[in-house]
């Protein structure tokens, strides 16, 4: 089930619009996240293709997105993807550098402000197979970085009911998908 970063995409842009048919057709499609929808109609969610080739300077990328995010109204910008197709191919590389941005968002005082969701191409959750099913919602065409505004997620979740069953309502969609599906949804993954 290995992926190789960047290997179809010839620009940036190409890669954008990768990630953007993936927001599209799983993530908003599949409901997965049923927070996404709205901003994504109003154009409040940042696509933000890094074209760094080492860690340190993905690392100054995502403060960069961090501190645009500080400076812009939520009514403009939501919420940024950073997206790293050059970096991170591998799962545990990306996780430790995951790791790396959580201390920057403590390090910048932004812990309460920021969270940080995670998707990747060869996302494995703990205690999980890799080809086991549930590890589909958080697999993205390259490893992304979700930015996400604590403060509006606290909005939108004092209105959603049942928050606490989203992750086991996606485990239920994602299983139920046909090979077919999950081949047309996923093609980036080699499965």
């Amino acid at each position: 089930m290995k992926s190789t970063i960047a290997e179809n995409a010839q620009t940036l842009n190409d890669i954008e619009q990768t990630v953007q048919q993936w927001l599209n057709d799983v993530v908003i499609g599949l409901n997965l996240c049923p927070f996404a929808a709205k901003p994504q109609r109003n154009k409040q969610i940042k696509i933000h293709v890094s074209s760094d080739k080492t860690e340190n300077d993905l690392l100054e990328s995502i403060y960069l997105q961090l501190k645009e995010l500080d400076e812009t109204p939520p009514q403009e910008l939501e919420t940024t993807l950073v997206v790293a197709p050059y970096l991170l191919e591998d799962f545990e590389d990306y996780n430790q550098f995951l790791d790396l941005i959580e201390g920057l968002v403590v390090q910048l005082g932004k812990s309460g402000i920021y969270q940080i969701a995670s998707f990747h191409p060869d996302y494995c959750f703990y205690g999980t197979e890799p080809e086991d099913a549930e590890n589909l919602t958080n697999r993205s065409p390259y490893p992304i970085f979700h930015l996400i505004r604590e403060e509006s997620m606290e909005k939108v979740l004092k209105h959603y009911p049942d928050p606490e069953a989203i992750p086991e309502r996606n485990i239920d969609c994602v299983e139920n998908l046909t090979p077919e599906q999950i081949k047309q949804l996923f093609p980036y993954l080699k499965l």
